[in-house]
């Protein structure tokens, strides 16, 4: 009967109590079949042996801060047609919707709508048999001001726990600084970001010290994660060694860090693990070079210049001949060299596992442009996802773990011999990683952070 139906305007809020949403603003469209429910960081689980649902929701449009954590059961998954013609597999929650005085059951599928106007759509199907819609009119329930918000979200146990954690690098336009710094705000924390050269230190047994421009004394940080670029290794590791001697919370020690930024000792570390890596020679200006040719089984080889960063200094040497003139050009400089059996059956590709606490949390293989080489990192060509063995997983996890870091990008190559290591860096891009696979590895880098801060 329509006089027991309730009527709503072409916008309203709504809240879902069982999801501790106490409040969002909703597009009310007939003209939509099923109801969606902006989410992001969405991890499937399992809860007493039935599938659940993990997700975070920023409830308020255009605010980032307030985050609400959120698990519902699974009870679905769909492929759902976007209005821009986008088809997408969504999960599906059910959840008790409240709108004015009444509350009913609804499905709705979890989807990112960032790019939308509404953090929540209400479509046909939880309408059906109850509402009747008036799109000449807006909030007929009732509008939630500023000042409700506030109240509604201010004791959020996220705005509650809310750290400050300082991002210690060179470049705050960078991606990666970027992603960091949103993904801590989205969380509730206060985030700043540390130029490093813009930073000076007071050594003092008693009360260290570090300083940032005018004066100003950092004696407020909960948490530092530095990412620190090779060119700035010296000085940031000291950086990072100050903020620990000041009891801060560091995601990578310095100590891990410098370790990791040594080619020959982390290669060493990482054999006394019992990580397996491709044959390697070391020499300083070597004047036997026919035996360090053969030592890591002939030509093709690469050389690497110890001292390279990014890429740089890494040669493929096709033929003896051509190894033997590279190897003698870098003698000339009077250089600390790596030779490196090339690997065939790799044909250009590599994998970058991405490892956080101890955790596998993405994978990607890397593929070199048509015609090019690169060894360890790839400044070109593609990345894909791929699904990693359980022992390439195994060694990424015991590489971070000798390397002592909490956050590693792992290179791992396939060859005939089963996988090998390549090198473990203490500060990996997330752009490459995060676009191919579309998660939220800042995120779980935040997460790492709160864990350890738990016992507060």
């Amino acid at each position: 009967m329509l006089e027991n139906k309730i009527i709503l305007g072409s916008e309203e809020w709504c809240s879902f109590p069982e999801l501790g949403i106490p409040a969002i603003k909703a597009r009310v469209d007939s003209g939509a079949k099923t109801s969606a429910l902006h989410a992001i960081n969405i991890t499937p689980f399992v809860k007493d042996s039935e599938n659940w649902v993990k997700f975070d929701i920023n409830p308020i449009q255009n605010n980032l801060k307030t985050v609400i954590h959120c698990e519902a059961k699974l009870i679905d998954k769909r492929i759902v047609k976007s209005s821009s013609g986008f088809r997408e597999q969504r999960y599906v929650i059910q959840s008790k919707i409240k709108i004015g005085t009444q509350d009913w059951e609804i499905e709705m599928t979890l989807t990112n709508r960032d790019s939308m106007g509404f953090r929540m759509l209400l479509g046909r199907e939880a309408m059906s048999g109850r509402i009747l819609v008036d799109p000449e009119q807006k909030y007929l329930l009732g509008q939630t001001s500023t000042e409700q918000l506030k109240e509604f979200y201010i004791n959020s146990t996220q705005l509650k726990s809310g750290l400050r954690i300082g991002l210690l690098a060179s470049n705050p336009e960078l991606y990666s600084n970027r992603r960091i710094m949103e993904a801590g705000e989205m969380r509730g924390h206060e985030m700043h970001f540390l130029n490093i050269k813009e930073c000076y230190m007071k050594l003092d047994a008693d009360k260290p010290e570090i300083h940032y421009r005018g004066g100003k004394i950092l004696d407020y940080f909960d948490a530092v994660i530095p990412r620190i670029r090779p060119s700035m290794t010296f000085y940031g590791c000291a950086l990072t060694r100050q903020f620990e001697a000041m009891k801060v919370f560091c995601l990578n020690s310095a100590g891990a860090i410098t370790q990791s930024r040594d080619k020959l000792y982390s290669l060493q570390l990482l054999l006394h693990h019992g990580v397996d890596i491709p044959t390697t020679g070391f020499a300083n200006s070597p004047l036997d070079t026919d035996d360090l040719i053969k030592m890591v089984g002939g030509s093709p080889l690469i050389v690497k210049l110890l001292e390279g960063t990014q890429g740089k200094g890494v040669v493929l040497a096709e033929t003896k001949k051509a190894a033997e003139s590279v190897i003698n050009a870098f003698k000339s400089l009077n250089a600390n060299i790596l030779v490196q059996e090339f690997i065939k059956e790799a044909n250009g590709k590599d994998l970058r596992l991405f490892v956080v606490d101890g955790k596998v949390v993405a994978t990607i293989q890397r593929e070199a442009a048509a015609g090019e080489f690169r060894a360890n990192i790839h400044m070109g060509g593609t990345a894909s996802i791929i699904k990693p063995t359980a022992d390439e997983k195994r060694i990424a996890i015991k590489a971070a773990k000798a390397m002592d870091l909490k956050v590693a990008g792992v290179d791992i190559i396939r060859s005939s011999k089963g996988p090998l290591l390549l090198e473990v860096n203490s500060s990996p891009g997330l752009e490459g990683i995060e676009g191919a696979t579309n998660k939220d590895i800042a995120g779980e880098m935040i997460k790492a952070i709160e864990k350890n801060f738990k016992w507060k």
